[in-house]
C-alpha cells in the first residue's frame, strides 16, 4: 500500500486490498465500489459522491483494462493520469481508498488485445453484449464483464455504482449480477453533462479539437428533441430516431448508429412500449468515438 495526496490509501495488489476489506468487515462497515479506467472527471466524481452517501467507505478502482480494447484501438493512447486522479479523490474529503492494480495482478496469465490469442478465464453476458456497441466492438463487453467480475470478487462491495452514459454496460452488468448471483446492489447514476451545452462528460472528450467540441453537443440536442416528441405523444421509432438524425445532419456528424431499444433485451423496438425504451447513439468525430443516450418512459 502507498499513500498519496496526504489522505488517500492506494492499494496496488489484490492481497493488500483484501486485507483492508477484511478489516472493514470486522468493523461492520459497508463498502461501495466505483469502477473506473481513470482520467477522472466530474462524472466519475459524481459516482464517488453517490457511493459516499450510501456506504461507510468507498473503493475507487483505477485500471485501464486491456481486455476492453481491440488491437486497432487506443489502449496505448488512453489517458493515464493516476496522480491527478488520486488528488481529485482526496479533495472529496470523505472516506475513500484507491485500488490501482498492475495488469499482472488482474490477469495472472497475461493479456493481449488479440482475442484469438488470449488465455485464461473470461466472462461473457450473451444476448446483450452483441447489441448496439457490440456491433462494432465485439470484444468490448467480454472485457467489461470479466474485469467487473474480478473487481466484485476482490472488493466484495455491498453496492456498486455505474453511470447511465454507458447504458449498455449498465444493462450487461445488471444481468451479470443476477446470473452469477452476486450479493451486490447496483446503483445507476444519471449522466453528468457539461452545464452549458449538455455534452456527456467522457475521458475521451480530451481528444476533440476545438471545432469538434463545438459540434459534439448536436447529438444530445437530437436526443432531447426526441424526448420532447415523446412527451407530445409520439412513440414511433422512425419519428424519434429521425429527430436525432436531423440534428446530427446539421453538423455533418458521422453517425454510427441510432437505436430505440428495449431496456431488458436491447432489441430494436418499433415504438416505445409502456415499459419504456432506451434511445442511444454513437458517432465519430475525427478519431474520437462518442456515445450518448436518454431514457424514454422509464428510469433505472
Amino acid at each position: 500500500m502507498s499513500s498519496n495526496a496526504d489522505t488517500v490509501p492506494v492499494f496496488h495488489t489484490v492481497s493488500e486490498l483484501r486485507s483492508w476489506r477484511s478489516d472493514q468487515r470486522k468493523q461492520g462497515k459497508t463498502v461501495g465500489l466505483v469502477p473506473t479506467m481513470g482520467a477522472l472527471h466530474n462524472g466519475h466524481l459524481t459516482l464517488v459522491s453517490a457511493a459516499q452517501q450510501s456506504c461507510d467507505t468507498t473503493v475507487v478502482s483505477i485500471f485501464v483494462n486491456p481486455a476492453q480494447f481491440a488491437p486497432h484501438e487506443d489502449l496505448d493512447q488512453y489517458p493515464r493520469t493516476l496522480p491527478q486522479d488520486i488528488q481529485k479523490i482526496a479533495e472529496t474529503q470523505a472516506n475513500c481508498v484507491v485500488f490501482a492494480p498492475l495488469v499482472s495482478e488482474m490477469y495472472p496469465n497475461g493479456i493481449t488485445t488479440d482475442r484469438s490469442k488470449q488465455k485464461g478465464t473470461f466472462v461473457e453476458v450473451l444476448g446483450l453484449s452483441e447489441m448496439l456497441e457490440g456491433g462494432s466492438r465485439p470484444h468490448f463487453f467480454r472485457g467489461v464483464a470479466t474485469v467487473v467480475s474480478k473487481l466484485f470478487h476482490i472488493v466484495m462491495p455491498e453496492m456498486a455504482f455505474f453511470g447511465q452514459k454507458d447504458v449498455q454496460q449498465c444493462c450487461v452488468i445488471k444481468n451479470l449480477v443476477a446470473d452469477l448471483l452476486f450479493p451486490i446492489k447496483l446503483n445507476i447514476v444519471p449522466t453528468v453533462r457539461d452545464p452549458v451545452d449538455g455534452l456527456a462528460l467522457s475521458s475521451r472528450n480530451v481528444y476533440l479539437t476545438e471545432e469538434q467540441r463545438a459540434k459534439a453537443p448536436a447529438l444530445y440536442r437530437g436526443l432531447c428533441a426526441a424526448q420532447k416528441l415523446y412527451s407530445q405523444g409520439i412513440t414511433g421509432r422512425e419519428e424519434l430516431i429521425g429527430a436525432v438524425a436531423a440534428e446530427a445532419a446539421q453538423e455533418n456528424l458521422d453517425i454510427e448508429y441510432i437505436c430505440l431499444s428495449s431496456p431488458d433485451t436491447l432489441e430494436e423496438l418499433d415504438s416505445v412500449p409502456s415499459s419504456g425504451a432506451i434511445l442511444s447513439s454513437a458517432w465519430r468525430m475525427g478519431k474520437t468515438r462518442l456515445i450518448d443516450n436518454v431514457l424514454i418512459g422509464f428510469e433505472f
